[in-house]
């Protein structure tokens, strides 16, 4: 099998972040691609995705070295079918990053784009005190309240989310949103609070919401509102400090227990939750749902839930025991994820589930019969209907092209937040059903939006949450 080659001759390298540049491979099938998402080496962005392309071809987005691209290039010379390409398309500038605090210290609340005149911008994107700032911001003109989080991250910062809409009695919050597990996806925080500022600005003045061609009625704003919204909207703030410091489009969180320097240090967060977290034990050995070796963009840390930043957006559960609907907000895809990511779907043998041993090594080969995750039909309908509604909230605001899928996908994932939230039902007593998903919004390794790109972004997303909200109301919230 070519993959091991290829890991062979990768290995050794020392990854320079600031050195990766942007790549796509082509093939034929997204078949194709699968010896090369293997390799835990490479960097796919959020998750490997294989693209349909006009030509009847399928391209896979990748951020490699020149001694990567170099590797690679030769290793498959001998297959014309696939090839690699360098993305030499030259972009506007990147939308800024934010100085001095536009919020002043919580005195001013963020104002979104729902609104304001159509046209209105947004100058830059929120640094990582301004977050804080904002969301004080919305504390003190409005409803909001803020929760100090249990747990400290690595670097020592204390975590907030905040609550609103559905008064004070906890068991009343149903919708549950997070931003900013992976550092370099700029401008998740920001959708998250602007979406938040509109619906209090407009419930506050009895109006309703325009995100560019989709418009929605005050009762709509007091309908989601009244389902209980709890947000937290900078789950990962050591990562982003660095990344928006570097500009070295980082991922992860900076624990160094793992590793000091370099590329070593650090966790992703979105592969550390206790869902099948250990994948060498639950999954086919030919998968690479995560990775073991601290250097990858996907290590999954010493111990499920190992992080800080996991343990906190794992408490929002308990503070908030009725949550049905969960959404985590990623870039950079341009799709909605549903679960399952572990495997292909099914719904006829109760059996063939992730809590079974008698599968253990069995799961993560997509198309194969071997194994198949278990979901209710019933459930698979509703994260599906949901979906549906989302993405075409997000296509109407202004035409860009959206899509939804089982996170699967083409490629399993493991330790994920969308499948932990979902998985609680069955693996722990007494908990609510939580549906989860993740919004990749943007374009395929685009983690740096420019400024135009930025503002589209909080249009299309801003109407997503809008809809994905309506749509889980209509389905119910108990």
């Amino acid at each position: 099998m070519r993959y091991f080659l290829v890991a062979y001759m990768i290995l050794p390298i020392t990854v320079v972040l600031a050195d990766l540049l942007p790549v796509q491979f082509k093939a034929p099938t997204a078949a194709h691609f699968r010896d090369i998402v293997r390799n835990d080496t490479f960097d796919f962005g959020c998750r490997p995705i294989a693209h349909p392309t006009d030509d009847g071809q399928f391209t896979l987005h990748a951020l490699l070295t020149e001694e990567q691209i170099a590797h690679v290039t030769k290793e498959y010379a001998s297959m014309p079918e696939l090839s690699v390409h360098r993305q030499l398309v030259k972009r506007a500038a990147t939308a800024p990053i934010g100085t001095g605090d536009r919020f002043k210290s919580g005195t001013v609340a963020p104002i979104g784009l729902g609104t304001k005149a159509s046209g209105t911008t947004i100058s830059s994107i929120m640094n990582v005190a301004e977050i804080s700032s904002a969301v004080l911001g919305l504390v003190n003109t409005y409803s909001v309240t803020s929760i100090t989080l249990p747990y400290k991250t690595f670097n020592g910062a204390t975590q907030s989310a905040a609550y609103v809409g559905a008064g004070s009695d906890k068991s009343k919050y149903h919708l549950y949103l997070s931003a900013g597990v992976h550092a370099r996806e700029r401008g998740g925080p920001d959708q998250l609070i602007y979406w938040i500022s509109d619906l209090l600005a407009a419930n506050s003045s009895g109006s309703g919401l325009s995100y560019g061609k989709k418009t929605y009625t005050n009762a709509q704003v007091k309908s989601v509102l009244s389902a209980g919204i709890v947000f937290f909207p900078l789950v990962n703030p050591d990562g982003v400090t660095y990344d928006q410091s570097s500009g070295s489009l980082w991922r992860k969180n900076r624990n160094t227990k793992s590793g000091s320097s370099g590329s070593s240090v650090g966790v992703d967060i979105n592969r550390n939750f206790d869902f099948l977290w250990n994948f060498r034990k639950y999954f086919d050995s030919s998968e690479s749902p995560a990775s073991t070796s601290p250097s990858s963009e996907t290590f999954y840390g010493t111990a499920a839930a190992s992080e800080s930043e996991t343990k906190n957006m794992v408490s929002v559960y308990d503070s908030f025991p009725k949550i049905r609907w969960f959404m985590d907000i990623h870039s950079a895809a341009g799709d909605l994820l549903y679960s399952w990511g572990d495997d292909d779907d099914q719904s006829t043998t109760t059996t063939m589930n992730f809590l079974n041993a008698a599968y253990d090594g069995k799961r993560g080969v997509v198309d194969d019969s071997v194994y198949k995750e278990y979901i209710p039909s019933t459930d698979a309908t509703n994260v599906k209907n949901v979906a549906a509604k989302t993405i075409a909230a997000m296509k109407a605001v202004g035409g860009r092209s959206y899509t939804t899928m089982q996170a699967v996908g083409l490629y399993p994932t493991s330790g994920a937040s969308d499948d932990y939230a979902f998985s609680r039902y069955w693996a722990k007593s007494g908990v609510n059903k939580v549906y989860g998903y993740t919004m990749e919004f943007g374009y395929s390794t685009n983690f740096y939006p420019t400024l135009t790109e930025f503002n589209e972004n909080i249009l299309d997303t801003n109407a997503g949450f809008m809809d994905w909200a309506l749509a889980a109301i209509s389905v119910g919230l108990e």
